[in-house]
């Protein structure tokens, strides 16, 4: 099978568990053969986006430098991977005008549940007004409205998440079936 690039856009609050997913989904691509590329949120900044912060104009524009990559890297067969808060629903529309085969993916976890994932104390510090414009709390987070695949990750594992997307690839014909387990 020759792979045809394609997007995988998670989007979804911090702390949904988008990187998560995107690094489990990243091996099973791999695993599968698939030329793979993971754009993180947190990776980009350190590179690409370094100079921006975090105001509405730098997250679109960090959004539209993510979105030239994945455009690249999708027309030319590799499958990208991008996790992003991408908080802005017109952001996440350029993303897809611009790239090949995009899959909208809701990494939709409630806040609360965020919240209490929260390694870097991020929503503690933003809660008590020490950290401003943090997306969910007071800068706002545009839910898609109809994304491809949404994924409840309250009570479901990364696995069960993973497999969900990986379902959806299949049924488009955009990855291989999984190759069954031989008896032994």
């Amino acid at each position: 099978m020759t792979s045809q690039g394609f997007t995988l856009w998670l989007t979804g609050l911090s702390g949904a568990g988008k990187t998560t997913i995107a690094l489990e989904l990243e091996r099973e691509l791999l695993e599968r053969g698939l030329r793979v590329e993971r754009l993180d949120g947190d990776t980009v900044r350190q590179g690409l986006t370094r100079d921006l912060g975090f105001s509405k104009a730098d997250r679109d524009k960090n959004i539209e430098r993510v979105t030239y990559v994945a455009k690249l890297l999708s027309r030319n067969g590799v499958a990208v991977i991008a996790s992003f808060i991408s908080p802005y629903r017109a952001a996440r529309d350029l993303a897809r005008s611009e790239t090949t085969n995009f899959i909208e993916v809701h990494v939709a976890t409630a806040i609360e549940t965020c919240a209490a994932r929260d390694v870097k104390g991020l929503y503690a510090k933003a809660f008590a007004g020490e950290l401003k414009d943090f997306t969910g709390v007071d800068d706002p987070y545009e839910a898609p409205l109809a994304p491809e695949i949404t994924l409840q990750t309250e009570n479901v594992s990364v696995q069960e998440s993973a497999a969900e997307v990986l379902r959806y690839l299949e049924a488009r014909g955009l990855i291989p079936q999984r190759e069954p387990a031989l008896a032994g």
